[in-house]
């Protein structure tokens, strides 16, 4: 499972966006408790803003939430992704005089207030789930505190044995489909009954054979670590650096290609430790998948 930890560490100066995180982000207000408000399912391609509809066909989304206050009729929207953008949560830098690799991965919950309607509705979805009471939402935002502050962490991948829904999973992502998953759930547990409505969410799956633990970079990088393996790790990632020339891409993909298809390498980077995937056919899937909206833990009578 994904590591909790105690506290947020400071970002380093060297991680850089090209895009600000959370630009417009507040801080969630305090509803009454007798207001009534609205939770809508908020889902559009990745990088809509810039691409379109572009990786809306590729099944690649982005998720949130939405609110509506009943009281004051305002809108907010809540949403969970990478503090450097995806690369950077997916992939290390290699900078010089450092032998570990270095990782921008951070990811954190966005709260703001509006729902950008046609953002949502062009290429994606914006419908009502549940309702829910003012108590119920300050209920919730103690908890989105708690996991922002503890799941810290953004990962791209989840591993699994095979393509099957059933298979087993070695790794699960964390990401923003997970947080809005999360949320429903933390809503359901403190009653919110959900509309049936099918939801589907993207995956981005590696296919591998039981991972093997290597260490963590204090065990492989450090002053007593395995140079040779350190090396290999470095030389792995060395394709996956951002190009400059199409040139330069395209050498780098059929490196690429090499060690993860003909030679079914991938070095994984979790929970602050490195895993050797032995890879296999079909090695990459991507999946849009239902997962049903949840059951809470209290029934209806018990509002």
């Amino acid at each position: 499972p994904h590591r909790r930890f105690d506290y947020r560490p400071k970002t380093d100066p060297y991680c850089q966006a090209r895009y600000t995180f959370c630009p417009t982000g507040s801080a969630i207000p305090l509803m009454k408790e007798e207001d009534v408000i609205e939770v809508y399912r908020l889902q559009a391609p990745v990088w809509e803003f810039k691409y379109g509809d572009l990786l809306g066909h590729l099944k690649i989304m982005h998720d949130a939430v939405g609110f509506k206050s009943s009281l004051t009729g305002k809108n907010y929207t809540m949403e969970w992704y990478e503090l450097f953008q995806l690369g950077n949560c997916t992939f290390p830098h290699l900078r010089p005089g450092m032998d570990a690799p270095f990782w921008c991965n951070q990811g954190a919950a966005c709260f703001y207030e509006g729902i950008d309607d046609a953002h949502w509705k062009e290429n994606g979805t914006l419908v009502l789930v549940t309702t829910i009471s003012g108590t119920m939402f300050n209920q919730m935002a103690k908890w989105v505190k708690y996991d922002n502050e503890t799941g810290i962490y953004y990962e791209t991948w989840t591993v699994q044995a095979s393509p099957d829904k059933q298979a087993v999973v070695w790794f699960d992502s964390y990401e923003c489909s997970k947080f809005i998953l999360r949320t429903y759930q933390k809503l359901a547990d403190l009653g919110a009954v959900f509309n049936k409505i099918q939801t589907n969410y993207t995956s981005i799956i590696l296919i591998s054979g039981e991972p093997i633990y290597l260490g963590n970079e204090t065990s492989i990088f450090g002053p007593l670590g395995n140079k040779t393996l350190a090396a290999a790790i470095r030389d792995f990632y060395y394709p996956f650096k951002p190009h400059r020339t199409v040139g330069e891409f395209f050498v780098d993909l059929l490196k690429i290609i090499n060690r993860v298809i003909l030679n079914h390498q991938f070095y994984l980077f979790y929970n602050l430790e490195y895993w050797f995937l032995p890879m296999k056919s079909p090695y990459l899937k991507i999946i849009y998948e239902e997962v049903p909206l949840p059951n809470g833990s209290k029934t209806t009578s018990d509002l």
